[in-house]
């Protein structure tokens, strides 16, 4: 009996996708969370389907071959198809949505984020959701890597031509001091002056944001601390060791702190950022716009009225797009 060949799987093509991109079998499986032995298994079979030898598993790092470099250019129409025949039929009739893979920034992780779980699975009775929190420069990374279909994160720069993008909610940066210790009728940048900035990361897009803001306006503040951790910054503001620059979403993450800070504006030009969604330009049709709609009241409720409720300043610095 002649053997018959493998078959070319949706599935075999996102593993080949996901290594041929990462340059890594370990690191391909972490994104797909697969096992490596999964993912040399899948490797293997569409290997034996094409008939040809896709990936040199054993160069460091993994790279194509020339068979791989012609499979990839066509296996990325391949799942762009099948995501796009997915999104068709979702939008004729949302139960037939079987998967949607969400990133989500870590400030909405609270809030946010389960009231629109829970909207979506109301709407969607099969559909099994598969959430990323994390760093808004992870997220855009992991949508670029087609490990995610949506994602609601701050905008990191000019959005590329793949993209689509729709803004959800503007804040404005503001100081937040330990209490007491700054009288806002006198000049406030001279007292901040006193205490060490606690200094977000700059490993982060929002550290590296504030950093070139601050070199804009020509300030060299010193700095002791530089954390990722909004929780430990406002505990060291709270405790008097320094005072920091953060968003009020921020804030809202870590309100355990609010008694033992004071809120100000910027004592300098004011800084912004954009929280918005984005999705691949035409995979998913409406879909990324009906989410963005269904997000922005959950945001007025459950982030700008509290905000401006508690620092009327903000009120038109903080609004939903």
């Amino acid at each position: 009996m002649v053997e018959s060949p493998g078959r070319i799987t949706l599935w075999g093509i996102e593993v080949f996708m996901a290594a041929a991109d990462e340059r890594s079998i370990s690191a391909a499986a972490r994104r797909l969370g697969a096992s490596p032995s999964t993912v040399s298994q899948q490797l293997t079979n569409l290997e034996s389907a094409v008939g040809a030898t896709l990936l040199d598993r054993n160069a460091r790092p993994v790279r194509l071959t020339r068979a791989g470099e012609i499979m990839h250019r066509r296996a990325q129409a391949i799942l762009n198809e099948a995501a796009q025949a997915r999104a068709e039929l979702a939008m004729s009739d949302l139960s037939m949505l079987t998967r949607f893979r969400l990133g989500m920034i870590e400030d909405f992780e609270a809030d946010v984020t389960p009231q629109l779980l829970t909207h979506m699975a109301d709407r969607l009775k099969s559909c099994q959701f598969l959430l990323e929190t994390g760093a808004s420069h992870t997220l855009h990374d992991l949508l670029d890597a087609r490990a995610l279909d949506v994602i609601v994160a701050a905008e990191i720069g000019g959005g590329a031509d793949w993209t689509e993008v729709h803004p959800l909610m503007r804040e404005g940066f503001v100081v937040a001091a330990p209490r007491g210790a700054v009288d806002p009728r006198k000049d406030v940048l001279r007292q901040l002056r006193r205490l060490p900035l606690v200094q977000y990361t700059q490993r982060h897009y929002m550290g590296r944001l504030i950093s070139s803001h601050l070199s804009g306006q020509n300030l060299t503040l010193p700095h002791r601390f530089e954390l990722d951790s909004y929780h430990a910054i406002l505990a060291l503001v709270g405790q008097g060791s320094g005072w920091t620059i953060l968003t009020p979403l921020a804030l809202m993450r870590a309100r355990r702190f609010a008694d033992q800070i004071d809120v100000l504006p910027l004592p300098f030009a004011p800084l912004s950022r954009t929280i918005s969604l984005t999705a691949r330009r035409g995979i998913l049709g409406d879909m990324p716009a009906e989410v963005a709609e269904t997000l922005k009241p959950i945001l007025q409720d459950s982030i700008v009225s509290p905000v401006t409720e508690r620092h009327p300043f903000l009120a038109g610095a903080v609004k939903v797009l």
